[in-house]
């Protein structure tokens, strides 16, 4: 591998791109989608669409879900979206107003944070995360002294730390939210994209969404394209409620009947099962990359956990090191990531980068792990 830093007229490799990379997106399997969908001549197909969604995509999610979450997904606990971020703004839309209080976990998905401290104005309390994720006994304290709206978690493979939260404490917030009459917000994304049989997550939050204290979000952003806009909600039936009432669905239908048509014949016709375990192996090989070029290009100080599932390794910087100061140069490198400060709701995580391995191929990770290493050892 070259030892120079590479020429500012080279294209910067962003390791924040934490998405799915142009040589995974399925665009020949799309088309056999599409083409079994509207072969149907179902001019319903274009129309509004029922607000909950159409039934018969409810029904093949839950037919596919079942086996993958390990327990049974029934059709009337899902609500078609337009994607997590886009349920994540309908959910502050439905339960919150400028000022309520809400707890997030610390370090939290950036882009979310966004979304509750700039566009919904809410008050923000971070719980902070250890190696089984949320810290119960600091959310408990919490509780002394505010009464949230909703508790917002990503429970397995956490973005960015990659932690997965235990099944003691999984039980232990439900019993919470029941007995102090919060929403728990749980953004499942990742829940399917484990690398790892022997180390399976514990079952989705969505296991518990008959209490109506859970509202599950996933999303076909990670499991087939981004560009379907497409997700689900699960929830319980009081929840559900308001969800098809609300002013936008009632207006306007589903939101996004044809992509859910798209994605129904995707799962009818194996195509979406097949597409997942195939992805899952790609990804399990793009983390085996990005550890091996951590390991042979940056210096020992650097510490990281690898990931089990998800999209992200959580780094560590000496103390000597600010993760905000490196972002500002990582430019010079031709090199970009996420520096933990941006996934903090406090100002904090400044000896934290998070990196990911989902959009680029090989080669491209190991060089972006020498650039990275040649800003971390110009520091040091």
């Amino acid at each position: 591998m070259q030892t120079t830093q590479p020429d500012s007229q080279e294209e910067v490799i962003d390791f924040g791109n934490g998405q799915p990379g142009p040589s995974i997106l399925p665009t020949e399997l799309l088309e056999t989608a599409a083409a079994h969908c509207f072969g149907k001549r179902d001019p319903n197909q274009l129309n509004y669409g029922d607000e909950q969604g159409d039934v018969s995509f409810l029904e093949g999610l839950a037919e596919f879900l079942t086996p993958r979450y390990g327990f049974p997904v029934h059709p009337e606990e899902l609500f078609v979206t337009s994607g997590n971020s886009s349920a994540i703004d309908m959910v502050c839309a439905i339960f919150t107003k400028p000022g309520d209080t809400v707890f997030i976990e610390e370090p939290t998905y950036f882009l979310a944070l966004n979304i509750f401290q700039v566009d919904y104005a809410l008050n923000v309390v971070p719980i902070p995360v250890d190696d089984e994720g949320m810290s119960l006994e600091a959310l408990e304290a919490a509780l002394d002294d505010h009464q949230p709206k909703f508790v917002y978690t990503i429970p397995t493979y956490h973005n960015p730390t990659g932690t997965t939260l235990s099944q003691n404490r999984r039980e232990r917030l439900h019993q919470l939210a029941q007995e102090n009459d919060f929403l728990i917000i749980a953004d499942e994304v990742y829940q399917m994209i484990g690398y790892d049989e022997s180390k399976k997550p514990p079952l989705a939050m969505a296991q518990y969404t008959a209490g109506n204290k859970v509202i599950s979000l996933n999303s076909f952003s990670k499991i087939l394209a981004p560009g379907l806009r497409l997700g689900w909600a699960q929830m319980g039936p009081e929840l559900m409620k308001r969800f098809v009432t609300f002013g936008k669905i009632a207006s306007g239908g589903s939101a996004n009947h044809v992509g859910s048509g798209i994605a129904l014949s995707a799962i009818e016709l194996g195509l979406q099962d097949k597409f997942l375990d195939g992805i899952k192996q790609i990804y399990k090989h793009r983390t085996d990359v990005m550890e091996s070029g951590l390991r042979e290009n940056l210096p020992k100080s650097i510490t990281w956990e690898k990931p089990d599932g998800g999209f992200f390794f959580w780094l560590t910087l000496p103390e000597s090191l600010s993760a905000k100061a490196l972002a500002s140069q990582a430019e010079a490198f031709r090199v970009s990531f996420v520096h933990g400060g941006q996934c903090s709701n406090i100002g904090g995580l400044d000896k934290k980068i998070r990196l990911s391995f989902s959009f680029y191929e090989d080669e491209e990770i190991l060089e972006g792990c020498r650039r990275l290493g040649l800003l971390l050892k110009s520091h040091l």
